[in-house]
């Protein structure tokens, strides 16, 4: 595996450095960054975010992966994980329109009509659109294709009812990338379809879901009586579960482009490294203890194969291949090594793991790191879905079998039931 750039990337990478370092400040790498899992963002801080996304549309560096055609740079997707890798370098506002820009857009961009992504794209691009990705429901646990929220056609629009859960960005979105369940009466893979939502419509109610500390990020998205018109499908009736594959698909890649940037373990593990310097139990740092700097040095080997794996991902796209389930094991692992070093570092702490606030920002960061972990291993998919990806994708393993696949959606064993969009 060649970690160089090639030529080409370098002359990229030095440009965009050269853009970033005269429009923003550099990050100091002793920073405590923040946490994937913020509160929603003030009204301020949406405004910052748009401004600069509009400056780096206007200066040519939004959607370095999209054609020109939508605002784009027309570049390779390895020139915009060099910009993503570069951007991480620099302060810059709350990263709250990613979502419109990464694994949404790349399906708009695969799956949408011409009509759809002149409308979409470009107003994405320029920061005007904040969108969400309404996958989640609470009656279908991990298992997303047993989703329920239904949608009926009614002439030349669709009828949605139901609700979705652990929606991120939700609170302040203007586009929801729904998906729904068209046909309850075949298999659960095959009646799905995908509808881009006005989130500001009738028929639409957002609920925040509040955090252990309690912040809030997440939102509980309930749609009655929500008309849809049938321009604003994604794809064609019942192709959802396909569709849906490219956003998911991206997702875990966008994961594994930002853990070959060193995000993977780096920032938590300099702090916990800092943290063992400074706790000084009986008089003498911690970090001279042996077993203390055998424990960090297995976080660090751990975190440089999780960044070695995402450098995997990243050869296959740059050679032109398709993301793969490889991005699993990173997102997987990722997640558990994180909640591992959060956990020893509070073991660091000791009883002062109790303390918080401006006196104790150290034991402020661990504190919200161990309330925040449990949705790194959720989100994106859960753990239990991670070792399903990896055992049939990668390891050719049979596939589950306990309940029927081509079993009718309608008598499958679940909770919450379905009903019709009346």
């Amino acid at each position: 595996m060649d970690f160089r750039d090639s030529p080409e990337e370098a002359a990229f990478r030095a440009q965009a450095r050269a853009w970033l370092e005269a429009n923003a400040p550099l990050r100091d790498p002793a920073d405590i960054e923040p946490g994937v899992f913020e509160n929603w963002p003030t009204e301020t801080e949406m405004q910052a975010a748009r401004a600069w996304q509009r400056r780096k549309h206007d200066a040519g560096w939004a959607g370095v992966f999209w054609p020109t055609a939508y605002g784009g740079r027309g570049g390779s997707i390895m020139q915009q994980i060099i910009w993503n890798q570069e951007e991480r370098r620099v302060v810059t506002p709350p990263a709250v329109l990613l979502m419109g820009q990464g694994h949404v857009g790349y399906t708009l961009l695969a799956h949408g009509t011409d009509a759809q992504k002149a409308r979409w794209l470009p107003p994405t691009l320029r920061g005007e659109l904040a969108w969400c990705q309404l996958f989640s429901e609470p009656g279908a646990g991990s298992d997303f294709a047993a989703l329920a929220c239904a949608a009926e056609r009614d002439g030349d629009h669709w009828r949605i009812a139901g609700d979705k859960i652990w929606i991120s960005d939700g609170a302040y979105a203007d586009c929801g990338f729904l998906v729904t369940r068209t046909n309850p009466d075949g298999p659960k893979h095959k009646g799905l379809t995908c509808f881009v939502v006005d989130m500001r419509a009738p028929g639409v109610r957002v609920d925040d879901v509040r955090h252990p500390n309690g912040g809030s990020h997440f939102s509980h998205v309930c749609f009655d009586g929500l008309r849809v018109p049938d321009t604003d499908r994604i794809g064609a009736v019942d192709d959802g579960w396909r569709v849906s594959l490219t956003t998911l698909m991206y997702e875990r890649f966008f994961v594994g482009a930002w853990g070959s940037s060193g995000a993977f373990g780096g920032p938590q593990l300099r702090h916990l490294i800092e943290l063992a310097r400074r706790c000084a139990p009986g008089g003498r740092p911690a970090l001279e203890d042996g077993a203390v700097r055998q424990r960090l040095a297995a976080f660090t080997v751990r975190a440089r194969a999780i960044e070695h794996m995402s450098y995997r991902v990243l050869t296959t796209v740059s050679q032109g291949g398709i993301p793969g389930p490889e991005g699993s094991i990173v997102k997987m692992e990722f997640a558990r090594l994180s909640q591992e070093m959060t956990n020893f570092g509070l073991e660091l702490l000791g009883p002062q793991a109790m303390l918080a606030g401006a006196d104790a920002p150290w034991q402020g960061a661990f504190q919200a790191a161990l309330l925040e972990n449990p949705c790194m291993r959720i989100a994106g998919g859960t753990d239990e879905i991670q070792r399903t990806i990896i055992a049939e994708r990668l390891l050719g393993l049979p596939q589950e079998s306990h309940v029927p696949r081509d079993l009718p959606f309608r008598d499958l064993p679940r909770g919450g039931g379905w009903r019709a969009a009346d």
